[in-house]
């Protein structure tokens, strides 16, 4: 459970780097393609400056073959979604946005369940249906979400390509990646996001609706050595514990801490449904976590 307390504490001291880059006015896709060649860098110094596929002698890695596949695939994957989550954040709104991205923890959840047979159970059913609920009620303004339908293919591929990349990365843990030789997989999937974040920035500057300063470089150097870590301690997660748990914990966290952060720091005020949304954060935390332990107590 450390890992996954890591993973949270550190995925949202980035979100508030985000926060603070609104403010300070630094363009985000410069700073985060920036970070994620940084977040390379840092891989191949884990890594000893020495690309390794196979696992070590006491990792039995039965599929080596997908070792590089995935790496691309997912962060393929990264670049492109947080392009469509920035995207829709400017033309639809953060709410419904935020919701499109973190209920797409439902697709690696299925997956884990379907695919390794993770157990599953009354209570932990009942705490997802929670956490999902609890996306929605911490995050809607007004009582309801409203967007222009014709953005909803937007919304929808924002969804499937956050599920898919995830569902990838627990594929990858099973089959072909160890604690030997993630740090050369972490690498790879960074720098196959820092290439796609480029290309981005690059039309951009080409349609030159943007110029890259030392600035966005900066930040996006800060930004990249503890998203390194992030990627490192979720991994340790998922060696831990099934995907079914490890998903909706890093999410119902993050939303907490990050309510708490935003109320004592930034002073953002919350409805009460936002509260509920709370709440109900809490209560699935609770019931995923330990739902073998409350389902035996009534078996």
């Amino acid at each position: 459970m450390i890992d996954i307390l890591y993973t949270i504490l550190i995925f949202s001291g980035l979100m508030i780097l985000f926060k603070l880059f609104d403010r300070l006015k630094v363009d985000n896709l410069q700073a985060i393609a920036v970070n994620y060649f940084v977040a390379g860098i840092c891989g191949i110094i884990a890594m000893g400056g020495k690309i390794q596929v196979s696992g070590g002698m006491e990792f039995q890695n039965p599929n080596p073959q997908f070792f590089i596949p995935t790496a691309i695939i997912i962060g393929f994957l990264f670049g492109v979604v947080f392009n469509l989550i920035a995207f829709g954040t400017q033309k639809i709104g953060i709410s419904i946005t935020s919701v499109a991205n973190k209920i797409s923890l439902i697709i690696p959840v299925i997956f884990g369940i379907w695919w390794f047979q993770e157990s599953v159970n009354f209570v932990k059913i009942v705490g997802l249906a929670l956490a999902l609920l609890a996306i929605y009620f911490s995050t809607v303004s007004g009582g309801k979400l409203k967007f222009n339908k014709k953005y909803l293919m937007l919304l929808l591929l924002i969804f499937l390509g956050q599920g898919l990349a995830d569902a990838t990365f627990k594929f990858a843990q099973v089959n072909c990646v160890d604690p030997t030789n993630s740090p050369s997989f972490f690498t790879l999937i960074f720098f196959a996001s820092g290439i796609t974040g480029s290309l981005f920035v690059f039309i951009k500057v080409i349609q030159k609706k943007t110029v890259v300063k030392f600035k966005n470089v900066f930040w996006g150097i800060l930004l990249g050595i503890p998203n390194y870590f992030t990627l490192h301690f979720f991994f340790k997660a998922l060696e831990e514990l099934p995907a079914s748990q490890v998903y909706p914990i890093v999410n119902m966290g993050i939303i907490i801490f990050l309510t708490l952060i935003g109320t004592a720091i930034f002073r953002e005020k919350l409805s009460g449904t936002n509260w509920m949304g709370i709440v109900l954060a809490v209560i699935a935390i609770a019931l995923i976590t330990f739902s073998n332990e409350i389902s035996n107590s009534f078996g």
